[in-house]
């Protein structure tokens, strides 16, 4: 299982929030700066949201390119990808894949053209939910739709990746609900990346365990709960 870190903008600087509340915002620098440290000290994917693009609220284009050009691993990028356009445009600046989330959910037949025009493995769905039913826009508005089923109607479009957040307990430390994790697991066979609650090495152990491909973690490395290196020790 991979161990991801995440590097989440809001006005041009690194940043982490709980439940995705910017009154909650931490500082952590430079963006930029943040995923070459990540880098150094072994990370093998990044994740990269540009939060205020999830939120309507401006973007981080320049900064997003930054890191693209300065870090050699893999790096997917979410937040905000309105339109095919961007999608294109955010994987023609050297992202790995984009992660769709509003827009998978408003418009699918966006999903499958990309997936067609990209290739499944450079698209991945983002399944934000709350109480267990999917969130969208910046996780402000709630859906009726339960993540298992949108999960399944995603992995027969050919999308290469899930990547499932638990907003309840997201930047919380407080666990990642692994029964989730694991429901999402079982019912397809893609790639599950899991996000949201990671507070120890346990939860790491949990996530594996429930089938994660990835874990994304946030909160936790950057308050120093756990070293990276730790983690992916444990991932292995």
């Amino acid at each position: 299982m991979l161990v991801i870190p995440s590097v989440d903008i809001l006005g041009g600087r690194c940043v982490q929030l709980v439940g995705g509340r910017p009154e909650t915002k931490k500082e952590y620098g430079d963006p930029v700066r943040v995923a070459m440290e990540w880098v150094s000290q072994g990370a093998p994917y990044l994740h990269v949201i540009d939060l205020d693009a999830a939120m309507g609220r401006g973007e981080n284009f320049k900064k997003i390119a930054e890191i693209l050009a300065n870090v050699d691993v893999g790096v997917e990028v979410g937040g905000g990808i309105r339109s095919l356009d961007r999608a294109n445009e955010i994987l023609g600046i050297g992202a790995d894949r984009v992660i769709l989330g509003t827009l998978a959910m408003r418009k699918p037949d966006v999903v499958r053209e990309l997936v067609r025009m990209a290739g499944g493995s450079r698209v991945a769905v983002a399944l934000d939910a709350r109480g267990g039913k999917i969130v969208v826009e910046g996780w402000r508005t709630r859906t009726d739709r339960d993540v298992v089923t949108a999960a399944k109607e995603f992995a027969t479009m050919g999308v290469g990746a899930v990547l499932f957040t638990n907003v309840d307990v997201e930047g919380r430390m407080a666990g990642v609900a692994p029964d989730a994790i694991r429901r999402l697991t079982r019912a397809i066979d893609i790639p599950v990346i899991a996000s949201g609650g990671v507070g120890s090495l346990e939860d790491i152990r949990a996530a594996k365990e429930a089938g994660a491909w990835g874990v994304v973690v946030g909160m936790a490395l950057y308050e120093g709960k756990f070293k990276l290196k730790e983690a992916m020790e444990v991932a292995r």
